[in-house]
């Protein structure tokens, strides 16, 4: 069998694509770019080889198939490639968005494969079809390498029925698919395999609470070094609030605004793209350091949107570390997560019943990819700042497929 060395992970969004290549020897990143625009005037290939500066690239790309194209002749470009030719990459990983309840695990790109991703587009309108137009482009541009699709929804898929499972009839939750499947499982997964080893502990017997905390937040409980829940549903919207998004909402409020004149895609857009930081403070985006920087000028707005942001992260975190029946550690990572002292502060200072003190000097000092403590020392449960590393995550589960 041959060595699976040079892995590249693609990242295709609906009008966006994100790649990194990595060295699996040693684990290096050998290059990573962006395209943006995909479809759209002024598209463009945004691209870095470690070590060296960026290099921007204007090129009209009306699809996914040419934005493949054009990734990979920058990775065999004389002048700034990290190949000779595509025949040095081993394999292509791509992260897949949902996987519903047919993939537990990743999987070999066959067929059969495309045909249950696509079955899972309802599920995930925006996503499915992009990581599907990439996975296709892929095995055009290099062919003879083998992809393997890695599923946002997998690490979830150990959750048991008394946690997925919504309160409706059975014949409707059946039929249509409607139960809780999690997303950002394959950063939990990151995240609870780096503290495993951060605590030195056997991930059997690792148990925590893991913070995916950005734009898109979600936590997880993890027992056992497996997720039994998680505060994201069949869709992305559920749990925190977000930067665009509002979280928890009684779906009743959804009914009455409905009857109010609302329509269903009205709706939609405003829960999904005009909620969450956004639509509590007018920060364009819900980009955090807006509403940081509002509530330091006294918006009581913003004061109050970071205290429902801590209050509804608590209150999972709290429940979650019973679910795993006590946490070895509180794990937090994502843009939020790994840099927003504040927004790290405001979830911390509601945890003192499980004994969890924040020390407020390492908690400023931890940013911009560094790890470390954020508790105080005597704190019954650590609080750790870990960055994730989803694109190593998924050249790492990608390895671990070809290798079987």
């Amino acid at each position: 069998m041959k060595p699976v060395n040079k892995v590249l992970v693609v990242n295709c969004g609906s009008s966006s694509l994100k790649f990194q290549l990595f060295d699996m020897k040693g684990e290096k990143m050998l290059c990573k770019g962006l395209v943006e625009r995909i479809g759209i005037a002024g598209s463009r290939l945004v691209y870095t080889k470690t070590g060296c500066e960026k290099m921007v690239r204007e090129v009209a790309m009306k699809d996914h198939v040419e934005a493949i194209r054009q990734v990979m002749q920058v990775l065999c470009d004389p002048a700034c490639g990290v190949v000779r030719s595509l025949s040095e990459l081993d394999a292509i990983g791509h992260r897949v968005v949902h996987g519903g309840d047919k993939f537990a695990a990743p999987a070999k790109i066959t067929s059969a494969v495309k045909k249950l991703i696509a079955k899972c587009v309802p599920l995930a309108p925006l996503h499915n079809p992009a990581n599907l137009q990439g996975i296709e482009a892929c095995e055009k541009a290099a062919k003879g390498v083998p992809n393997v699709a890695i599923f946002d929804t997998a690490f979830h898929q150990t959750m048991p029925g008394c946690a997925y499972q919504y309160a409706i009839p059975r014949k409707v939750a059946r039929k249509f698919g409607v139960r809780k499947y999690g997303f950002h499982g394959t950063s939990h997964k990151f995240l609870t395999q780096a503290a495993a080893k951060w605590l030195k502990k056997p991930l059997a017997k690792v148990n925590l609470v893991t913070c995916h905390l950005g734009n898109g937040s979600s936590i997880a409980a993890v027992k056992g070094g497996q997720c039994i829940d998680t505060t994201m549903g069949l869709t992305p919207l559920a749990g925190l609030v977000m930067g665009t998004r509002a979280g928890d909402i009684d779906a009743g409020a959804l009914f009455y605004l409905a009857k109010q004149g609302f329509t269903v895609e009205q709706l939609d857009k405003m829960l999904n793209k005009e909620s969450g930081f956004q639509g509590l403070t007018g920060a364009f985006g819900g980009d955090t350091r807006d509403v940081v920087a509002k509530a330091q000028k006294g918006d009581i707005d913003a004061v109050e949107a970071l205290e429902m942001f801590g209050h509804r992260a608590a209150l999972y975190v709290g429940g979650y570390n019973t679910l795993v029946g006590g946490a070895d550690a509180i794990i937090m990572a994502g843009g939020i997560g790994e840099n927003a002292a504040e927004l790290r502060e405001q979830i911390v200072k509601r945890l003192g019943t499980l004994g969890i003190k924040l020390d407020k000097k390492a908690n400023k000092a931890v940013f911009g990819g560094k790890s470390g403590v954020i508790s105080t020392k005597d704190s019954k449960v650590p609080v750790i700042v870990i960055p994730t590393n989803e694109e190593l995550m998924i050249a790492r589960e990608t390895k671990a497929v070809l290798a079987k």
